[in-house]
């Protein structure tokens, strides 16, 4: 038969250069872009042969084959689809950005859109091959014509392209890739092969076939049968009907996405219909990763689109502060090369990022309120493993705030956890304005802090804010249900309608008869105190340190110290319990310097005693030893 040889479009050159070197990252991609067009053809034939049936032909079983030839070195990706013709060969694979299946789409009319939901448009796809390969050659017969007038297209992919008329028995498409040297030995294997199938196209829904192998004792090595197995499992999960899957598929499938051998706490699957279509399956695991804090890991769930795989930590479809969150997210909107780049600032990926956030939201919303015990102690190991990462969407997610706010879980003076933001409103004592809380290193430091004292005394809860995050979480969460946080470490402590008048008058006078002493202090401790000031929150301790509304707070300040960072010099304000032994003795002490040593004394058993380092360790022990001496 006569060869034509003809040229791809003017900017061939520049386009294939584009797909081979920057569109693809990964250079295995090429298969599944391949494997990608055969379940292409193969959806296509399905659909026209609903109005003829003879199509078909002999063979109604669509599939797709992959298997190499080692001596000649090629590939080959075979499917039984729908076809060229001569005239579509050239202009389906002489046309770069073109597809027949975008043509194939714009036929239908009406309803029959809706029917071939499955057929994706593909574009570039083809060309992904020239990664691996320095010549590609296609065979191909459209279903339905004889088999005088199968067409062989070939080209090296360097601005020229072939094509002849073949004898073809076969309806569907042959695509052998002659690879690079380079390239060979990789793609050339079985079990690699098997691999990437796996990793990009085990969920087409066509059986994906290779040879089987086995043992050759003779020859020492894996030799190929002439009988075919299917290498993918040939159904997307996420793609069938939720009252076709049972809870033990679900599960399956999340330790296959997410190599986790424990089953999730929870899952939810959706199929989201509206401006932006897609479907979801996320899951919510038990155990936190070990790299949860890493910065550099990526987080995210994996990327389909049409079924195909694109990416996985697709990190624009889910915030930061869910990414602990697994699963899957299929769109049936975005292009098959989108990118990283392209996702940031596509409008589809925002309604499917707003979309999947607020749907894991409601599923640990029913767990977190649900009656059933399992539900709410599968919320509690939920918290404990991921509390400190949903801390976090409080600054990053407005919309939300709300939402996060309701399922934020908290120790207190009455329980040593599970208390929520809601719990506590409800306890709250009649007169009782704002939302107790102090933040400290550790649950023992905030239980014994000296601040708490006036609180136990009259019942008042406070939030015992242990993680790290939370001091950040308190420049944030400024109110919940109308009353604000307010932490007892800053500020004057002011019970409003809590204390009574005569409380008040009997400090305002306990006061006004220690001042003398309260000078004294005062000008002792001028270098290290920003103040020092009578308290009534003290009831057992002598004193305790706090700082004003605005300025930071020791514990924040000793948190960047350990992170390495730099914190801004901040004097506390040193508050003095006036009832207390110890300050009475001190009112009776006339010898300065004896005074000024106790008064040091008393700051760094304060510093202390809310959990900070002291300045001046020896300093502190030489006061401590020549008072005990005397």
């Amino acid at each position: 038969m006569t060869k034509h040889t003809q040229a791809f479009q003017a900017e061939v050159k520049q386009i294939l250069h584009l797909v081979t070197h920057s569109l693809y990252s990964n250079k295995e991609i090429f298969l599944r872009e391949l494997i990608s067009n055969a379940s292409d053809a193969c959806d296509k034939l399905r659909f026209e042969a609903l109005d003829n049936a003879a199509l078909y032909e002999d063979q109604t079983a669509l599939e797709v084959r992959v298997f190499f030839d080692a001596e000649a070195k090629t590939l080959t990706i075979r499917d039984n689809g729908i076809g060229m013709t001569a005239e579509e060969a050239t202009a389906h694979l002489g046309t770069i950005a073109k597809s027949g299946t975008r043509e194939f789409m714009a036929r239908l009319e009406g309803d029959q859109k809706k029917d071939a939901n499955l057929i994706g448009q593909f574009g570039v796809g083809f060309y992904s091959g020239f990664i691996v390969a320095d010549r590609m050659t296609v065979e191909t017969r459209r279903a339905g014509a004889p088999a005088s007038q199968g067409v062989r297209w070939s080209s090296e992919g360097t601005g020229e392209f072939e094509t002849e008329t073949i004898e073809r028995a076969r309806r569907g498409t042959d695509v052998v890739l002659h690879l690079k040297a380079e390239e060979a030995d990789e793609f050339l294997k079985t079990w690699r092969l098997k691999s990437v199938i796996a990793k990009y196209s085990d969920h087409i829904s066509l059986p994906i076939l290779m040879q089987k192998e086995e043992w050759d004792a003779e020859k020492s090595q894996q030799v190929q049968k002439d009988e075919w197995e299917t290498v993918n499992k040939a159904a997307a999960l996420w793609a069938r009907n939720k009252s076709d899957i049972t809870d033990s598929e679900y599960q399956d499938f999340y330790k296959q996405i997410s190599y986790d051998s424990d089953a999730p706490l929870a899952y939810t699957h959706n199929r989201v219909e509206g401006r932006s279509e897609y479907t979801q399956l996320l899951y919510i695991p038990a155990k936190a990763p070990f790299d949860l804090w890493n910065r550099d890991k990526r987080g995210g769930v994996k990327l389909y689109v049409k079924r195909v795989f694109i990416m996985d930590d697709a990190e624009a479809l889910m915030p930061v502060y869910l990414r602990f969150v697994k699963g899957v997210i299929d769109s049936a909107d975005l292009p098959l090369n989108v990118s990283r780049e392209l996702l940031q600032e596509s409008r589809d990926v925002k309604a499917i990022r707003e979309g999947s956030t607020k749907r894991v939201l409601s599923m640990l919303e029913a767990l977190a309120d649900s009656d059933n015990a399992d539900d709410k102690a599968k919320y509690q190991k939920f918290w404990a493993e991921f509390g400190s990462v949903l801390k976090e969407g409080i600054g990053e997610d407005h919309a939300n705030r709300e939402r996060l706010a309701k399922l934020y879980r908290f120790a207190s003076t009455h329980a040593d956890e599970g208390v929520s933001l809601a719990d506590y409103v409800a306890r709250m004592k009649d007169g009782q304005e704002p939302i107790y809380v102090i933040a400290a290193d550790s649950l023992a430091t905030a239980k014994s802090s000296p601040q708490l004292e006036i609180f136990r005394k009259k019942g008042i809860e406070v939030l015992l804010l242990t993680d790290r995050v939370d001091e950040w979480l308190l420049s944030h969460l400024y109110e919940f249900e109308g009353k604000p946080l307010q932490s007892v470490a800053k500020g004057a402590v002011d019970l409003g309608k809590l204390q009574d008048e005569e409380e008040k008058k009997q400090a305002q006078a306990v006061a006004e008869t220690f001042k003398p002493t309260l000078d004294r202090l005062t000008q002792a401790l001028k270098a290290r105190a920003k103040e020092v000031r009578t308290t009534t929150r003290l009831v057992d301790s002598p004193a305790c340190l706090v700082v004003e509304e605005g300025d930071m707070s020791g514990h924040l300040a000793r948190m960047l110290k350990q992170a390495g960072q730099s914190a801004p010099k901040v004097q506390p304000i040193l508050e003095v319990n006036p009832e207390h032994a110890l300050l009475k003795r001190l009112g009776n002490e006339a010898a300065e310097e004896r005074f000024a040593d106790l008064a040091h004394i008393l700051f760094d058993q304060a510093t202390l005693a809310e959990g900070g380092q002291l300045e001046d360790p020896a300093a502190y022990v030489a006061r401590v030893t020549k008072l005990l001496s005397a």
